[in-house]
């Protein structure tokens, strides 16, 4: 991040919450004709906790992070607005008065086991993906409400806040569902944008229990006194409202100038695909298990997740605990030395899905389909980061059929963004030129949306525009035969998976 500018030449930053699966930060932003300068305010861990009753956030926890942000972001100078993104699909449910009635789970919870199937008892798959047109993932929010019926705790709630929605909630007392988040959670009309009725009817579920929806740039309200009084705001500052599906507001801040592009948000999850004026709600998408959520102003998020980094994540702290070396500098070279396709694995596997010994299931996974087991942690790294590049060429090319749209450029954004080994990889991989960067994109569409919202920037394509002329940028060129990469897609494509 570059240094904060003297307040005389910015007299007023926009503050960004940015909530990821491990940790969270709240994130300065100056905006100016040719400035766009971020400084972290404070950044605090995300720790979720394993009670009896399955894996759940602690957000109570990440709620005082957040005030001690807002009050170390105050120190700063004036603040004028504030905007809050985070993961999609998790909820909290509040009671009649308000209350929130538990701590929301994880994701990752093993609740959701067969809840789909009870979904689609009542709303057929393909049914269900014409009206939401999203990808099925087993804990998006209509399964994990699925799985939660007949419990003491949703017959008590009387309305459903996604994580962001919730944390404005508590910020300025307001209640609405922000449409990019809301798109993700399969209860969303992926053509007219508004919550599907018929849906709600056919599932059951209580029309009350989801708020009005908001766009981003909406005000969605301003600071309760006891958090004015407790961060040291002025009273009355404004809460607006950003794409808060963290991967809406990383798109926003896409350095595309032209249209013909695809992004990869890359960090936990790879987020790979296109930016659409209409959904593709075909049973050829519908197949292909890609997604269609809401991105700013009205455009489509086509796109498919893929296990991203988590994998390399859950390696390390594998490692870590083991007392291995987990430096990742060393691990990424280690892994530029090691021989490249000795074995590669599907990202996607659904062994991969929750935490654990991950590179224990790499190792089983390349024992069963028949691949050398990779012997060095360089060479586990490899696989990953080999197995990863393999997963963006094969969605990116997948959604460009789909789409009918010819893709010249990729552009990765996020943390992976500064993995040299996995740009280069994936411009490899794909035959196409990479532009990697910017890493904190999630922030800075966070805090555009809000400056647009002040008459500071202009459309998308302006903010856009900024981004690319102030941000650095890195650029790979494809190398290498792509045969290989043919091979290694055909290996794993054919490869005896019960062996």
């Amino acid at each position: 991040m570059t240094p904060t500018p003297s307040s005389s030449a910015y007299p007023s930053a926009f503050a960004a919450v940015d909530l990821g699966a491990t940790s969270g930060r709240v994130i300065l932003g100056r905006v100016g004709p040719d400035r766009l300068d971020l400084t972290e305010a404070h950044r605090f861990p995300n720790t979720p906790v394993r009670l009896p009753d399955g894996l759940r956030w602690d957000v109570l926890a990440l709620f005082q992070g957040v005030l001690d942000g807002l009050r170390a972001a105050a120190r700063s100078g004036p603040v004028a607005s504030i905007g809050v993104d985070s993961w999609a699909v998790d909820y909290g449910l509040l009671d009649a008065d308000g209350a929130l009635l538990g701590q929301p789970h994880h994701y990752r919870d093993e609740r959701t086991t067969g809840a789909a199937e009870r979904v689609w008892a009542s709303v057929g798959r393909e049914e269900l993906y014409g009206i939401t047109g999203l990808q099925h993932l087993p804990f998006n929010t209509v399964f994990q409400l699925a799985s939660a019926a007949g419990s003491v705790q949703l017959g008590a709630a009387r309305t459903m806040l996604l994580i962001p929605d919730l944390l404005v909630h508590w910020l300025t007392g307001a209640v609405g569902a922000e449409e990019t988040n809301a798109s993700t959670t399969g209860l969303f009309d992926a053509r007219t944008g508004t919550w599907s009725g018929e849906l709600l009817n056919r599932l059951a579920l209580d029309p009350g229990l989801l708020p009005p929806l908001r766009s981003p740039g909406d005000r969605a309200g301003s600071l309760l006194p006891h958090v004015a009084a407790y961060t040291g705001l002025a009273a009355l500052t404004p809460v607006t409202t950003v794409a808060s599906h963290d991967t809406a507001s990383a798109v926003v801040a896409v350095p595309a100038a032209r249209p013909d592009f695809a992004y990869i948000s890359c960090g936990t999850w790879s987020l790979a695909g296109l930016e659409l004026d209409a959904p593709v709600l075909t049973e050829e998408s519908r197949a292909a298990n890609f997604t269609n959520e809401r991105g700013v102003d009205g455009t489509i998020r086509y796109l498919r997740n893929i296990m991203g980094m988590w994998l390399l994540e859950e390696c390390r702290r594998t490692w870590d605990k083991e007392g291995l070396p987990d430096h990742l500098p060393t691990l990424l070279a280690e892994a530029a030395r090691s021989a490249p396709f000795a074995s590669v694995v599907d990202p996607d596997a659904p062994e991969f899905l929750a935490p654990g010994d991950m590179p224990a299931r790499i190792r089983d996974f390349c024992a069963r389909t028949g691949q050398p087991v990779p012997g060095s942690q360089g060479a586990v790294v490899r696989c990953v980061l080999e197995s990863l590049a393999l997963a963006h060429r094969r969605t990116l090319r997948q959604a460009a059929d789909l789409a009918g749209r010819d893709i010249t450029r990729v552009h990765i954004v996020g943390g992976g963004s500064r993995n040299e080994l996995l740009c280069q990889l994936t411009a490899d991989a794909t035959g196409l030129p990479v532009v990697a960067g910017p890493t904190e994109a999630t922030a800075l569409g966070n805090i555009l949306v809000q400056a647009r919202a002040t008459g500071l920037v202009g459309d998308l394509a302006a903010m856009r525009e900024l981004v690319a002329s102030t941000q650095h940028l890195r650029r790979y060129t494809p190398r290498g035969d792509s045969v290989v990469w043919d091979a290694a897609a055909a290996r794993l494509d054919t490869a005896p998976r019960n062996s």
